[in-house]
C-alpha cells in the first residue's frame, strides 16, 4: 500500500510540474540557447562543399543537438536518445542474448547494424569486438557501439538519411551518423541525473509490480583555451545503473515443491551497467594556414545480466551446490579506446586534411552464479570465459579545391586516398570454462560456456581506397554531385561505388531532390573469424545403432572443415542499389521535408541456422543425414557465416517543423516526423550440393526470413511540442510504433508486440547563476508490448516479453535532472 502511495504521489508530481509550469510567466522571453537547432545551421556530413545548411543539402540530413540528446530521461544512452529523436532509427533492447545485452546495436531505415556508418568528427569509426550471434535484430552483424560516446561529448549528430559508400567507403549502405564532439575554449557544465522505473505489468502468468532500475549518473564538460587561439574541450561520465526484471512467473513444476506460483526464478530485462567515459577535443592553429587537431576518448564498462535460469530439477543442475535451482549471470568487462589527430590547411590552392585515427575494443567475458554440471559437487561457480578483440588504424589524405569553370559559382572538387588495417582476436577462457569433467551433465559454464583454444583467433587485413567527390551548381537552381570511390582489400578484393544526385530549386521555399548510388558493406574479420563452441555428451543413431561420445555443437569458422562440409564458401561484400527523391519546403518558421527510398541489397550476409538440430521445416531424414555427415568431425550440429540473401527495402521520410516565437506567451516549438520502411527478401540461399536430401529454409529459416521483414515497425511516428518563457520550459512528446512480428519457424508460435504509443513529458526551470532543476517521465501511461506466451516461455518464465520489441519492455520511468552552467 505504501508503494502504490508513493508512485502515485511522485507520478502526479511530475505530470503535474511539467504541464502546469507553462503558465507561470508568459511574459518573458525565450532563451538564445533554443535557437541551437536553427534552420540555417550549417552540416558537413553527406556534403564536402563549405557552408551547405541542412535544408540545402542534396542528400536529407537530420541535426540533433547535444541539448536534444540530455532531454531524452536521465541515463538514457546515447542510441536509446538517437532512436528517440530520429524516426529513421530504432533501438530494440534485447535480453538474455549474450553479448548482444551488453553492446546493444541500433538500425536506420530497417537494415543491419553493421549497413550504416559511423563518423566521429567526419572520421571513421571503429565498430565493436562482438559479433551478434544470437536471437536479438541485428543477427549476425557486427557495429559501432554508440553508447561508447556519452551524450555529454557531444555538440551535435547528423544523421545523413541516404547511401553515401562512394563518399564515405564501406557500410554506408543505409546512410551516415557522424558524432560531433563538443567544441568549446570556456564554459562548462555540470548534470546530476537520478531515476528509476515504477511500473505495474502484465505476463502470460499473472500481474507484477516492480520499483527497479534506479539509475545515477553524473556528468560534465570544460572549454579550455590552448594558447591564445587554441581549444581544448574535456567531457566525462560516471553512470551506475541496477538492473530491471520483467520475468514472469516460473511454472509450478520448476520450483521446488511444485506448488509456487508466484516465484521468479529469471532476470529479463537491462543488465546492471558501471562506466566511466571521458573525451576530449582539441585545436590549435600552428599558422595563418594551418592547424592541428587532435580527439579522442576511452570508456570503461562493467555489466552484468541475466542468462535462462535453471530450475533445481534442470538437468544441468547440481542440487549440492544449487538446491533451489539457479541464474547464471554473464558479466563484461569493456574498454573502448578512440585517438584520432592530423592537421589541416591551405597549400597549392588546396584544402588539405591529413590524418590518423586508432580505435580498439576489449571485451572479456565472465561468468557467475553459475556451475560446470560436468564437475559435479566439486565445480567452481564462477568462471573467467575469454573475450575479444577489435582494433583499427586509420591513415587518410583529403583535399578540397574550388573549380572554375564559368558557372554559377565555382565547383567543389573533394579527392582523398586512405588506407586502413584491421585485428580482430578470440582469445581462450579458463580450461573449467569450457572442459567437460568427469560427472554426467552439460560441460561448459553454464549461461555462457568459455571459448576454448579452438576457438582462439588472431587475424588482420587492410585496404586501401581512393575517392572523387564533385558537387556544384550548373545553374541558379541546379545543383549536381557525382562521386566515385574504389576500395582494395587484402582478402576479398576490390570493390568501387558511385553516386549521381541532382537538387534542384524551383524557388527559395521549394526544392526537388534525388540521388543514385551503389554501396557496399565488407565481410567483417568477426564473420569471416570467429567461432564458438561447446562440448557435450551426446547419445545419437549413427547407422541405426546408439553411439554415445563427446560432441561439439556451435559456430564454425567460414574455412573451418566443417563449414565446408556442409557448402560453407568465402565471404563476398554485400553490394547495393540506392534510389531517393524527396522535396524540401520552408517558409518562415515552417519547414517540411519528404524523402522516399528503395534500396536493394544483393548477398547479404547471414547466420546459418543450426544445421544438424531438428526444426519443423526439415525432415527427421534431413537431420539424421546432417549428423552422419558432420560425426566424423566430432560434431552433431554446426552453423556458420554466409551471403546469399536479397532484399528490397522501400520508405519514406517524412520530417515537419514548425517555430512559433511570441512576445507574450515564449516560444512553441512543434515536430512531427514519420518513417515508413518495408523490407521483403527476394532470394534466399541456394540449398547446398553436399550429398544429402534437404529442402527449402536449409540455410535460413521462416523466423529469420520474417525478421527482416518483419523484424522493425514499418510505421514510426514522433510528434513534440517544446515551450520556453524565460527560465521555464515544458516538453512534451508521443511516439506510436507499428507492431512487430516475433516470428519463429512453426508459424503458430508466433505472436505480435502491438501498436503502442509512447507519452513522454519534461518540465525544467533555468535559476540565475547558471542552476538548472528538471522533473520528467518517459512513458507515462507504462505500456508494454504484448507478453511472451506461456508456450514460449518455458517452465522457468524467464523471457517476459519480446526482445524485438522497439521501445523495450522496462515500462514507466521517472527522473530528475539538476544541472550547472558557467
Amino acid at each position: 500500500m505504501k508503494l502504490n502511495s508513493g508512485r502515485s504521489v511522485l507520478l502526479a508530481f511530475v505530470s503535474t510540474s511539467a504541464l502546469m509550469s507553462a503558465p507561470l510567466a508568459f511574459a518573458q522571453e525565450a532563451t538564445p540557447a533554443e535557437d541551437a537547432a536553427d534552420i540555417g545551421e550549417i552540416v558537413v556530413t553527406g556534403t564536402r562543399a563549405i557552408g551547405r545548411t541542412r535544408l540545402d543539402t542534396i542528400a536529407p540530413v537530420d541535426v540533433i543537438t547535444g541539448e536534444t540528446l540530455t532531454r531524452s530521461g536521465t541515463g538514457t544512452e546515447t542510441a536509446a536518445a538517437l532512436a528517440a529523436a530520429a524516426p529513421s532509427i530504432n533501438f530494440p533492447r534485447p535480453a538474455i542474448s549474450d553479448g548482444s545485452d551488453h553492446v546493444r546495436p541500433a538500425t536506420l531505415r530497417g537494415l543491419a547494424p553493421d549497413q550504416t556508418l559511423v563518423l566521429i568528427n567526419g572520421q571513421r569509426g571503429h565498430v565493436g569486438a562482438l559479433v551478434n550471434v544470437n536471437g536479438a535484430l541485428g543477427r549476425g552483424s557486427t557495429a559501432f557501439d554508440l553508447n561508447t560516446i556519452p551524450s555529454v561529448a557531444l555538440g551535435s549528430v547528423e544523421v545523413l538519411r541516404d547511401g553515401a559508400s562512394a563518399q564515405y567507403g564501406s557500410d554506408a549502405i543505409a546512410g551516415v551518423i557522424n558524432l560531433r564532439l563538443r567544441q568549446a575554449r570556456d564554459g562548462g557544465g555540470l548534470t546530476l541525473n537520478h531515476g528509476r522505473y515504477d511500473t505495474e505489468y502484465d505476463t502470460a502468468r499473472g500481474s507484477h509490480e516492480a520499483t527497479d532500475g534506479e539509475q545515477t549518473s553524473l556528468s560534465g564538460w570544460i572549454g579550455l583555451p590552448l594558447g591564445e587561439d587554441g581549444f581544448v574541450t574535456v567531457s566525462g561520465e560516471l553512470q551506475k545503473r541496477d538492473p530491471t526484471n520483467r520475468s514472469d512467473y516460473a511454472a509450478p513444476s520448476a520450483v521446488v515443491g511444485n506448488t509456487s506460483t508466484n516465484t521468479v526464478l529469471g532476470r529479463f530485462g537491462d543488465p546492471a551497467v558501471e562506466s566511466q567515459s571521458l573525451w576530449f577535443n582539441a585545436g590549435k592553429p600552428i599558422n595563418a594556414d594551418w592547424e592541428t587537431y587532435a580527439f579522442g576518448g576511452i570508456q570503461h564498462k562493467e555489466s552484468e545480466s541475466g542468462a535462462t535460469a535453471r530450475a533445481y530439477n534442470n538437468a544441468n543442475n547440481v542440487l549440492a551446490i544449487y538446491p533451489n535451482g539457479f541464474l547464471p549471470l554473464i558479466n563484461t568487462q569493456i574498454v573502448d579506446y578512440n585517438l584520432y589527430g592530423g592537421v589541416k590547411g591551405e597549400a597549392a590552392g588546396i584544402d588539405w586534411d591529413v590524418s590518423v585515427g586508432y580505435g580498439r575494443n576489449v571485451l572479456d567475458y565472465r561468468v557467475t552464479n553459475s556451475l560446470n554440471a560436468s564437475y559435479g559437487a566439486a565445480s567452481q561457480q564462477e568462471f573467467e570465459a575469454g573475450g575479444l578483440k577489435y582494433d583499427q588504424l586509420t591513415l587518410g589524405v583529403d583535399g578540397v579545391r574550388p573549380l572554375e569553370f564559368g558557372l554559377i559559382e565555382p565547383v567543389n572538387l573533394a579527392f582523398g586516398v586512405e588506407y586502413r588495417t584491421e585485428r580482430f582476436e578470440v582469445y581462450a577462457g579458463e580450461p573449467a570454462s569450457y572442459n567437460r569433467g568427469p560427472s554426467a551433465g552439460g560441460g561448459g559454464a553454464q549461461g555462457f560456456p568459455g571459448f576454448s583454444p579452438a576457438n582462439a583467433a588472431d587475424e588482420d587485413r587492410n585496404n586501401w581506397s581512393a575517392y572523387v567527390d564533385l558537387e556544384g551548381k550548373l545553374t541558379q537552381g541546379l545543383t549536381v554531385g557525382v562521386a566515385g570511390r574504389y576500395e582494395d582489400y587484402s582478402d576479398f578484393g576490390d570493390q568501387f561505388t558511385g553516386k549521381v544526385s541532382a537538387r534542384y530549386d524551383f524557388s527559395p521555399a521549394f526544392a526537388l531532390r534525388g540521388a543514385v548510388s551503389t554501396g557496399f558493406h565488407a565481410p567483417a574479420l568477426q564473420q569471416q573469424y570467429f567461432s564458438y563452441t561447446a562440448t557435450n555428451l551426446v547419445t545419437q543413431l549413427i547407422g541405426g545403432l546408439p553411439v554415445t561420445s563427446l560432441i561439439q555443437a556451435g559456430t564454425f569458422r567460414v574455412d573451418d572443415p566443417v563449414a565446408l562440409a556442409l557448402g560453407s564458401k568465402p565471404l563476398e561484400p554485400e553490394t547495393s542499389v540506392n534510389y531517393s527523391v524527396g522535396a524540401v519546403f520552408r517558409s518562415g518558421g515552417f519547414e517540411l521535408t519528404i524523402d522516399a527510398y528503395q534500396i536493394e541489397l544483393e548477398d547479404r550476409i547471414i547466420y546459418s541456422e543450426s544445421l544438424g538440430t531438428t526444426r519443423p521445416s526439415q525432415s527427421a531424414a534431413t537431420t539424421t543425414a546432417v549428423q552422419t555427415l558432420l560425426a566424423p568431425f566430432g560434431v552433431s550440429a554446426a552453423r556458420f557465416f554466409l551471403n546469399g540473401v536479397d532484399t528490397t527495402t522501400k520508405g519514406i521520410d517524412v520530417v515537419g517543423r514548425y517555430r512559433l516565437p511570441t512576445d507574450t506567451l515564449g516560444r512553441f516549438d512543434f515536430t512531427l516526423a514519420g518513417n515508413y520502411n518495408e523490407t521483403t527478401v527476394d532470394k534466399t540461399p541456394e540449398t547446398p550440393s553436399i550429398g544429402i536430401p534437404t529442402s527449402d529454409f536449409f540455410l535460413f529459416d521462416r523466423s529469420n526470413i520474417l525478421a527482416f521483414e518483419k523484424g522493425t515497425p514499418k510505421t514510426k511516428v514522433v510528434g513534440g511540442i517544446d515551450w520556453s518563457l524565460g527560465g521555464f520550459g515544458v516538453s512534451a512528446k508521443a511516439t506510436y510504433y507499428a507492431s512487430v512480428l516475433v516470428a519463429n519457424n512453426a508459424a503458430s508460435l508466433d505472436y505480435e508486440t502491438g501498436d503502442k504509443t509512447l507519452i513522454d513529458l519534461e518540465g525544467r526551470y533555468q535559476f540565475p547563476y547558471g542552476v538548472g532543476l528538471a522533473v520528467g517521465v518517459n512513458n507515462l501511461f507504462d505500456e508494454y508490448p504484448e507478453y511472451t506466451p506461456a508456450a514460449l516461455n518455458g517452465a522457468t518464465g524467464s523471457v517476459g516479453f519480446p526482445s524485438y520489441s522497439p521501445f523495450g519492455f522496462n515500462g514507466r520511468f521517472l527522473y530528475a535532472r539538476l544541472s550547472y552552467s558557467f
